[in-house]
């Protein structure tokens, strides 16, 4: 469309599905990188890090997005809860900052608009392989300029699956750990990559037939379960419901592999909320 700076994405959102906001992002992170040894780092909670790249790219992404749309709110993995809730920008300035701190070359930008709960806009950006994949719901995801689809596996058996250990709950280690080990007698391998955005993007674009984990936070899946369900995959709790938002436990496929990997790790989903 006349305007627009990618393909299929209608010019009303343009503001938005710029490159040029998660990019600014991605432009602290990358100056940064050769410099690391040399950064601050502070240990939020128990192996949880942040840097001051974390930060500085978050306030880059907030200053760019209120340009655009100065009366939303925002919710930032460093700054919290800013402004109104009912139009709200989610936002992960660096997914997989571990990663980042010992240059394994595994991280990326998250950025969505949740509006009542449920993401309408997202982006997650890799600045290292320059990938920007872009959703908007109803309109379809895409990666730069190709149309996104998940993959048509028919089942669990010969499925790439990505997983994240629930580092944050380690209450939760030896259900996941049955849940791996369930899974492995029947699919090709697993994954564990440390961005949880990521992995959502690469089950949008085919890369992975699936993903779970527990203990995730609204800025690690916002943009990412956006991806998933406009490439015509399926996002629901290990439970099948819709509370993985607000519960933080995901499961991500296609319709047919994401329902036979739930009744594989039910029996070790336990007293999970």
């Amino acid at each position: 469309m006349p305007g627009c700076s990618l393909p299929e994405i209608p010019c009303e959102t343009a503001p938005f599905t710029s490159p040029s906001k998660p990019r600014a992002a991605g432009n602290v992170i990358l100056r940064a990188l050769p410099k690391r040894d040399s950064l601050v780092i502070h240990e939020k909670a128990h192996l949880d890090f942040v840097t001051e790249v974390d930060r500085l790219a978050e306030v880059e992404i907030i200053k760019e997005l209120r340009r655009s749309f100065p009366t939303h709110g925002f919710l930032g993995e460093e700054t919290g809860q800013v402004g109104p809730t009912k139009q709200q920008w989610v936002i992960d300035p660096l997914d997989g900052t571990s990663n980042f701190l010992r240059g394994f070359p595994h991280f990326s930008v998250s950025i969505a608009l949740v509006e009542k709960g449920e993401p309408v806009l997202g982006v997650v950006f890799d600045p290292l392989r320059d990938e920007l994949f872009i959703a908007e719901k109803g309109r379809g995801a895409l990666l730069n300029d190709r149309r996104l689809r998940v993959t048509p596996r028919k089942g669990i058996e010969g499925a790439l699956i990505a997983t994240g250990f629930p580092f944050r709950q380690r209450k939760l280690f030896d259900d996941h750990l049955e849940m791996v080990k369930a899974l492995l007698k029947t699919g090709e391998d697993l994954r564990r990559t440390g961005s949880a955005a990521l992995d959502l993007a690469y089950v949008a674009c085919g890369r992975f037939d699936a993903y779970f984990e527990m203990g995730l936070q609204p800025w690690d899946m916002a943009a990412g379960v956006l991806l998933v369900r406009e490439a015509g995959g399926q996002v629901t709790d290990m439970r099948g419901g819709d509370g993985f938002m607000s519960k933080g436990h995901i499961v991500a496929a296609n319709l047919n592999v994401g329902g036979e990997l739930r009744s594989m790790i039910e029996p070790f989903v336990g007293g999970l909320n």
